[in-house]
C-alpha cells in the first residue's frame, strides 16, 4: 500500500474493481478534484462519475456490436459517393440510415450492377444500426449461402437458424 493510499481509497478500489465499474474507478480521483475545485456537492460527483461509467459502456458495447457484425471494411454514408451513382436515391438510403425498417421486421433487397455501390450502402446501413444498439451480422449472399448447405449437411441447420433469428439485421 502506498503513503498516500488511505485504507478508504484501497477498499473502494477493491469494491469498484468487484463491482466492475473499472471507470469509475480509474476517474473517481480526478472528478474528485474537478467537484472539490467546483464546489460540486456528493450527488452531483456520483452523477458525473455515473455518466462517464454510463457512456463508456456504451462505447464499448458498440464496439463489441461492430466486431460481431464482421462487416469487411469499415464504410459509412459520409464516405459514399452519390455524384458517382446518381441513380441511387440519397433520401431513401438517409430513410433506410434511421433503422425504422429493422423495427418494422421490413427486408431491403440492394440490385444493381458490380461496383455500383451495393456493399457499401449495406455495411452503411449495418454500422449505422449498430450505432443504435442493434445486433448486426454482415454476410455476403454466397458466404451466407455456403454457411446454410454447410449446416444442412452437418445436419447443423437449426442452431444456425437460431443464431441468425437473434440478430436484429
Amino acid at each position: 500500500m502506498k503513503k498516500t493510499q488511505t485504507k478508504s481509497v484501497v477498499l473502494l478500489q477493491h469494491h469498484l474493481k468487484n463491482l466492475r465499474l473499472p471507470t469509475i474507478l480509474n476517474e473517481c480521483e480526478k472528478v474528485a478534484v474537478r467537484c472539490a475545485t467546483d464546489n460540486v456537492d456528493h450527488l452531483g460527483y456520483l452523477l458525473q462519475l455515473s455518466e462517464l461509467e454510463l457512456i463508456e459502456r456504451e462505447r464499448r458495447a458498440a464496439e463489441r456490436r461492430l466486431k460481431a457484425a464482421k462487416f469487411p471494411t469499415h464504410k459509412t454514408l459520409e464516405t459514399f459517393d452519390f455524384k458517382a451513382q446518381p441513380s441511387v436515391n440519397k433520401v431513401l438510403v438517409n430513410e433506410l440510415m434511421r433503422g425504422e425498417y429493422i423495427d418494422k421486421r421490413e427486408n431491403i433487397l440492394l440490385v444493381g450492377n458490380s461496383g455500383t455501390g451495393k456493399t457499401h450502402l449495406a455495411i452503411s446501413c449495418g454500422i449505422a444500426a449498430c450505432g443504435q444498439g442493434k445486433k448486426v451480422r454482415f454476410y455476403q449472399v454466397t458466404e451466407l449461402i455456403t454457411h446454410l448447405m454447410e449446416a444442412r449437411e452437418d445436419r447443423d441447420l437449426l442452431r444456425l437458424k437460431r443464431q441468425l433469428s437473434k440478430l436484429d439485421l
